[in-house]
């Protein structure tokens, strides 16, 4: 299928998944746009945002493989980060105005003790700065006309959280966390536990589920490449389900579930209730979930 737009760019059915290692200083959607235009491909569309400060692994889904892109925006994250202490920002990054400083005198005994308090189940309290929304409105909206309004707190999981290195008012760390964890608010939390106030002057992604930030590659990698040479770099749309258990059908039964019917799944090739990836004996046919009773029903399907 060729789709052609009104100022003559061909689209073309792509399908696949590309780990871009997005720059610093570029959005979200602008990086999904250019490789969008670099592949030619009619559908696309991003796992979740990176702020446009940070760097790293960026997941851009084409065509069939937009279909589970909302599955991996559940996926735990790791990120490297670089934090600066003494200085506060309105923004909780280096983006933001200063708006207090204070002395920093902490030992590194006294930070690592501080970090315990930030592992396991917490709370934070979503920056002003960030895409939620209140009526309508992403908050970040509100915070640039210099409005603030209150946010619930919600609790995430760190699951990890390592210093890399220390150096008197600075220190990197590696944290790994649930979806929805704000790094921003964790370096924040961080500086006033120390009582002297934090900010982030680097934040990079490095995995997201079992994807990995080594793997990825640049726009500036795939702009020196012939568009036909590009579609080396895609991963197939299943990539993002690497973490659900496996069902494969018969050909009489991948019929049925291809056309939107729930089969019952012999007991030998069942799995544990609850979402799965469903092939036939040669591709994949899409996301299904399993009952107790080995019923299987389809939840999205991918087209031949």
């Amino acid at each position: 299928m060729i789709i052609q737009s009104r100022s003559k760019k061909v689209w073309k059915r792509i399908d696949g998944v590309l780990l871009l290692d997005k720059p610093s200083g570029m959005t979200s959607n602008s990086a999904l746009q250019c490789a969008r235009r670099l592949f030619s491909a009619a559908k696309a569309g991003h796992t979740g945002t990176l702020d446009p400060l940070a760097t790293g692994l960026l997941p851009l889904c084409f065509g069939e493989a937009t279909k589970f892109s909302a599955d991996l925006l559940d996926a735990d994250k790791t990120y490297e980060t670089e934090v600066l202490f003494g200085v506060t920002t309105d923004t909780g990054d280096a983006e933001g105005e200063v708006v207090e400083r204070k002395p920093v005198a902490f030992s590194a005994l006294e930070l690592d003790q501080a970090l315990t308090h930030f592992r396991g189940r917490i709370s934070q309290i979503p920056p002003m700065y960030s895409a939620l929304k209140r009526d309508g409105k992403p908050l970040y909206e509100l915070a640039r006309q210099g409005l603030e309004v209150e946010r619930q707190p919600r609790e995430v999981t760190i699951h990890a959280l390592q210093l890399l290195d220390f150096s008197g008012d600075r220190c990197r760390l590696r944290i790994s966390c649930s979806k929805g964890t704000y790094i921003r608010t964790l370096a924040e939390d961080l500086g006033r536990r120390l009582a002297c106030g934090a900010h982030l002057t680097a934040l990079r992604r490095t995995a997201v589920g079992t994807l990995r930030s080594a793997d990825a590659v640049t726009l500036d990698h795939l702009n020196a490449l012939a568009e036909d040479d590009r579609a080396a770099c895609l991963q197939a749309p299943d990539s993002l389900l690497q973490t659900l258990p496996i069902v494969r059908l018969d050909e009489k039964l991948a019929q049925y579930f291809s056309h939107g019917n729930p089969v019952v799944v012999v007991p030998e090739s069942r799995v544990m209730p609850g979402k799965c990836r469903v092939y036939d004996p040669i591709r994949l046919l899409g996301l299904g979930e399993m009952d107790a009773d080995g019923c299987l029903k389809p939840r999205r399907l991918v087209c031949a």
